[in-house]
């Protein structure tokens, strides 16, 4: 690639990384680590290299968990000065709750209620290093809340505690008024047998029941809902048309897997360009946030190839459907499929219009007759994705 490329990344198009992404170094559970450890510093240089335009963390990818608030406060500084040079923002901050083997029984919902109260302590700390950073957007992902048997305690306790958390946290967001949106995201499993919010549907449910609804929407992740076999792009539409689509986490995945993170557009091709197309189609204006990481064959220079890769991918699907959109063949078929309808007008309710659309007979027959050729308009995709239109 050079620098003139079509499909090299812009601030505009706001790609960004976490520090866990590239500084992934490969273990798995049935091998240990292959890459050395690549430091917030280098990663953020790694990124103003590929031509990233910001950098998320959690707090202990940055600030080891039991450092000094001296030691903190020197590596905060280094990092702000790397993000500087390298013309980084920092648009989303979160906090692991996952790692530490403390959440073992998870964080908010954890049936000790001194890890409980420790989980907030250490999510406001992470809201103070984000707020520092100048982060506005607040992921939660509660990777270890849920449970291996549903013995250990009710289901609905574990909610209750959950939105307890939550309420907690968007009141110290206000009393420090640092104006973060939380985000909060969804998985089926892994690490746990069984997470509670285990889709986007579930926390869109959820959220309407907290004293600051406003304040808290969602992060889709492709990876979440692909491994649980469900169409990614379904629950992004539905959390978009609520208003609730703060962020977003674009990797790939292989439905009935472990949680791979695979290279955006790697996997599934299709379906990526149907995201890629609605987010695009919707004027979709938050930050495009990378959350994969480079095959475990990788070294650095591989970590670099998979960065770019991700952008890229998503550069030349944007442009896809922007074809997709502009193929005459295509529109034509659009337009014959919503032309052409006899019904009354339905709109908002009236007792008028109820009378209109009681009286309505409808021609089964005729309507049964449309054509409605879907078979050729996929094919017609396909043809574009292949570069045959």
């Amino acid at each position: 690639m050079t620098n003139n490329d079509a499909y090299q990344p812009k601030p505009s198009h706001k790609f960004s990384f976490g520090l866990w992404t590239l500084g992934n170094r490969g273990r798995d559970p049935f091998g240990d680590f292959v890459r050395p450890v690549i430091s917030p510093v280098e990663i953020a240089n790694m990124l103003g290299e590929v031509g990233a335009w910001g950098v998320n963390l959690h707090d202990n990818d940055l600030v080891p968990i039991d450092a000094t608030p001296a030691e903190r406060d020197a590596i905060v500084r280094e990092f702000k000065k790397a993000c500087a040079e390298n013309k980084l923002v920092v648009p989303m901050a979160t906090v692991s709750l996952f790692f530490h083997p403390i959440f073992r029984d998870g964080a908010f919902t954890a049936n000790d209620a001194e890890v409980r109260a420790y989980a907030l302590q250490k999510t406001m700390r992470a809201m103070d290093l984000g707020a520092e950073l100048g982060a506005k957007i607040f992921v939660l992902w509660g990777g270890r809340e849920g449970v291996e048997t549903d013995a250990c305690r009710r289901a609905d306790d574990a909610v209750k505690r959950l939105r307890e958390a939550v309420n907690y946290l968007c009141e110290y967001n206000l009393d420090q008024k640092y104006g973060f949106k939380f985000a909060l995201e969804a998985k089926p499993n892994e690490p746990r047998a069984d997470i509670y919010m285990a889709t986007t549907g579930h926390y869109l449910g959820f959220i309407p029941t907290l004293d600051h609804p406003e304040m808290v929407g969602v992060n889709p992740e492709v990876a979440h809902e692909q491994m649980a076999g469900l169409n990614f792009m379904h629950g992004v539409a539905q959390a978009w048309e609520a208003g609730k689509l703060f962020h977003i986490d674009l990797n790939d995945q292989m439905p009935g897997r472990y949680d791979q993170d695979l290279r955006f557009g790697s996997a599934n091709f299709k379906s990526a360009f149907w995201l890629v197309k609605f987010l695009e189609d919707v004027n979709y204006e938050g930050p495009r946030h990378f959350d994969a990481h480079a095959y475990r064959t990788e070294d650095f220079c591989g970590v670099k190839d998979f960065a770019r890769g991700c952008m890229r991918t998503y550069l030349i699907l944007k442009e896809k459907a922007a074809g997709w959109n502009a193929d005459k063949e295509i529109r034509a078929i659009l337009q014959e499929i919503s032309a052409g309808s006899n019904s009354p007008p339905i709109g908002r309710y009236s007792k008028k219009g109820a009378a209109a659309l009681l009286a309505h007979v409808f021609n089964k027959d005729a309507i049964c007759k449309k054509r409605l050729p879907y078979e050729r308009l996929d094919q017609l995709t396909v043809d574009l994705l292949a570069g045959l239109r």
